[in-house]
């Protein structure tokens, strides 16, 4: 992904030529255009073929305020859905879910902002707040479907409970802690007759839906590698506990009072020290009254019940490290590129991974590895044909350097397709960054080649300019436009056969890295009614009692059909 300015431009006018010629997507563009929608944003319902409204919006509740909760609040659109109910046991997620980040605005703007309430009281004539236990608002008739945005280690527990209430669900990724609990999630959902669905939002991506159209078109060939990565430069994982902001709230009033602080430095403490006082009311959450637990770890450190909480991606128990939380989005990707090339449709299934890994900069505050490296097998399109066809991807994730961001490189036979921070793609014919190219169409078909693109370079900038959205929206609108038109072919993109393989890719992974593995993925672990799953099958006997312990689920899925053998759960277990 180094490139020059110069090199991304003329990446980028490459893409737009492809998408935006004759060839390929110029009628489709110029008829959104025609519409008057803005570029980049507010296109789901013509890209993923949904209706513009949805008449009643849909009343959700959303379970689990916090970072990821407060993003897809950002992104909700109104008139396809209509919060109803919030349920979380940190003051500090309740007051921003109500009001925006205060670091952050931009991102988590808040529901006041969202619903344009002028207040939190009159907002929350509109949104019951459930503080003490989610099951109030999962016996809450007048919520139709919930978001769950919860530590991962309770994505399995709650989407079920919320089935069995009745309640549609859509659940930020990972899918689940475990493959049983997947299995037991898709189970669920066809018993009850209620949608689940799961977060993996490039699925929803304008940005993402052009660039899989020119892999279809054939423009870059034959897909052999894709490299990904998302590094960091820091952590952004280590949030602060109430005890730190009680300690530091002191020096950021002091010098908010300062004469000498200057004015654009006044902005920023301001906002610090409204973030410190509402993180401050988080001690008197009863974090272990909720299962959550303290622990000491090897070299010391200790670790309390609220730290496990609030710094939840952090241990194993409750998080699923850095594929699950990063490389599970950009694996999905990659799935999803290489499902391009398939004439039967299906969703890409990997053959193989090896991965390494471990804690390289931070030692004592954490169970969870902080670099990962992963090599995967895929099978190409002819792998059926000559099973030594394969499409390798590689992937990296690490903290402490951030060279490069995040994003994906698609290297085929003809050309170079790059997707760079979910914001922008560049297109290249072979490996020539320099070479300005558009479509035609050859004997062999459409191709890239050198010619005059500025007319299809106008049209095909017409969806993929600023701002473009990363999915989020769509993914929320199209959720909403299912449930008012049930149907059995409008199922969300992201159902839980698509999201089971997105779990089931990033925790091998977790496997591999583990026991230092080369594992091999069965096809039997794919398939919802089956009950095989990756951890009995290569986890060792003796270690799958620590999971149990850690309450994770890795053995045979225990209901049947009719849900009667399913145990019930009791409230915060």
């Amino acid at each position: 992904m180094n490139l020059t300015d110069e090199q991304k431009a003329i990446g980028k006018d490459n893409f737009a030529a492809a998408i935006g010629s004759e060839h390929t997507r110029r009628k489709f563009l110029k008829n959104i255009a025609a519409t008057g929608a803005v570029s980049g944003a507010g296109l789901g319902a013509v890209y993923f073929g949904y209706e513009k409204s949805v008449g009643d919006p849909v009343r959700v509740g959303l379970i689990g305020t916090g970072d990821e909760g407060g993003v897809l609040i950002g992104a909700i659109t109104p008139s396809y859905l209509q919060v109803v109910a919030v349920a979380d046991i940190r003051p500090y997620n309740i007051h921003r879910i109500f009001h925006g980040d205060p670091g952050n605005k931009a991102a988590r703007p808040g529901l006041m902002n969202r619903y344009k309430w002028k207040t939190e009281a009159e907002a929350k004539k509109n949104v019951k707040v459930y503080a003490e236990d989610y099951h109030d608002l999962l016996a809450d008739k007048d919520v139709e479907a919930v978001i769950i945005a919860l530590p991962l280690h309770l994505h399995g527990k709650v989407a079920i409970e919320a089935m069995r209430a009745g309640k549609h669900v859509m659940s930020e990724k990972l899918m689940a802690h475990s493959v049983t609990e997947c299995k037991e999630m898709a189970r669920v959902a066809t018993a009850t007759d209620k949608l689940l669905t799961v977060g993996h939002q490039r699925h929803y991506s304008v940005l993402y839906d052009n660039a899989v159209k020119t892999i279809r078109a054939g423009l870059i060939g034959d897909i052999h590698h894709i490299r990904a990565q998302w590094h960091r430069q820091k952590d952004t994982w280590l949030k602060t506990l109430p005890a730190k902001a009680t300690k530091d709230l002191p020096r950021y009033i002091k010098e908010l009072a300062s004469d000498k602080t200057k004015p654009d430095r006044r902005a920023a403490v301001a906002k610090r020290v409204k973030a410190l006082q509402l993180i401050a009311q988080d001690d008197k959450v009863d974090a272990a009254g909720y299962g959550y637990i303290s622990k000491k770890l090897a070299g010391g450190y200790e670790c309390s019940a609220l730290e496990e909480l609030i710094r939840w991606r952090l241990w194993d128990r409750t998080g699923g490290g850095l594929m699950a939380e990063l490389g599970s989005h950009q694996l999905d990707a990659a799935s999803i590129f290489i499902s391009a090339l398939r004439k039967d449709g299906h969703h890409a299934m990997p053959l193989s991974v090896s991965a390494m890994g471990g804690r390289h900069l931070y030692k004592e505050d954490r169970d969870t590895d902080d670099h990962v490296y992963c090599s995967f097998e895929f099978p190409s399109p002819k792998h059926d044909e000559d099973p030594a066809k394969k499409i390798v991807v590689t992937y990296s994730s690490i903290n402490g350097n951030g060279f490069g961001g995040y994003g994906e490189v698609v290297l085929g036979t003809k050309g170079t397709l790059i997707l760079s921070g979910e914001k922008e793609a560049m297109l290249f014919k072979d490996a020539k960054t320099s070479t300005s190219v558009g479509v035609v169409d050859g004997k062999k078909g459409l191709a890239l080649d050198s010619y005059e693109t500025s007319g299809d370079v106008a049209v095909g900038q017409s969806a993929v300019t600023a701002p473009v959205s990363r999915g989020y929206t769509e993914e929320m609108e199209h959720f909403a436009w299912c449930i008012r038109n049930r149907d059995p072919e409008n199922i969300p993109r992201c159902h839980p056969k698509v999201a089971m393989a997105d779990a089931i890719i990033a925790l091998t992974s977790n496997i591999a890295l583990k026991y230092k593995k080369h594992i091999e993925y069965k096809k039997e672990w794919f398939d919802i009614d089956n009950d095989a799953t990756p951890e009995m099958d290569v986890i060792p006997e003796k270690d799958r009692a620590a999971y149990a312990k850690n309450g994770i689920n890795i053995r045979k899925p225990d209901m049947d059909p009719k849900l009667a053998n399913y145990p019930k759960s009791t409230p915060n277990s």
